[in-house]
């Protein structure tokens, strides 16, 4: 692994863990202590940062942590459910039998770790919902919808959704993900996409109010 790969991966995990405050300032010397190197391979990291939307450079003073307001959090959302309709029809037109029971599989895990209770594990249902998503990305098989998606940070986006949900919005959004299977087993793309615009729609509204609360509280 390169240090560049190292300083992306480390600052990566650091923002999306929340260690970072939204709207710190990052310096690039300060960063390259903490992580016991050199400038160089922390300025190219923190550039595909900013492409991924989790820091914003600004001009001869580094970078600093992306804050989410209602109107990126919105648009950021507005995107995804494009892209991500788009990706469910590809999947409905090509998803193979071994496909579709492995998202089954992981619907099912997503909707048993979800469930309310003292057993509930967020950082599972966030793990695995991470893993359906990418695995409808996988068989729409376009690099070019892949590149998107990484564009819009829906990475940064579901960081920042973890435990926002309801114990009945969490088990709606479960509930989504086995209907998009059963849309994909069935071959029909409007019925897929469909449904991921209303599963997205659900979280849009967990994000906005998450933050509103948060900023209230604060």
């Amino acid at each position: 692994m390169t240090q560049f790969d190292s300083a992306l991966n480390q600052l990566r995990e650091r923002l999306l863990s929340g260690f970072y405050s939204p709207g710190v300032a990052l310096t690039a010397a300060d960063l390259a202590e903490s992580l016991g190197m050199s400038r160089t391979p922390v300025r190219e990291a923190l550039r595909t940062l900013a492409s991924e939307g989790l820091v914003e450079m600004e001009m001869n003073r580094g970078a600093r942590v992306t804050v989410w307001d209602d109107e990126k959090l919105a648009v950021v959302f507005d995107i995804r459910s494009l892209l991500e309709g788009l990706a469910c029809r590809r999947a409905a037109e090509r998803a193979e039998a071994h496909d579709l029971d492995e998202l089954d599989a992981l619907a099912q895990r997503i909707l048993a770790k979800g469930e309310p209770g003292p057993d509930r594990d967020e950082d599972a249902v966030q793990s695995l919902n991470s893993e359906f998503h990418n695995g409808i990305l996988r068989i729409a098989d376009s690099p070019m919808l892949e590149t998107a998606m990484h564009g819009v940070v829906h990475a940064a986006v579901l960081a920042r959704t973890r435990g926002s949900y309801t114990d009945e919005e969490q088990r709606r959004s479960s509930l989504h993900h086995l209907e998009i299977v059963a849309a994909l087993r069935s071959g029909d793309a409007n019925w897929a996409e469909s449904v991921m615009h209303s599963h997205l729609a659900q979280g849009r509204i967990a994000a906005l109010r998450a933050r509103n609360e948060s900023e209230a509280a604060g």
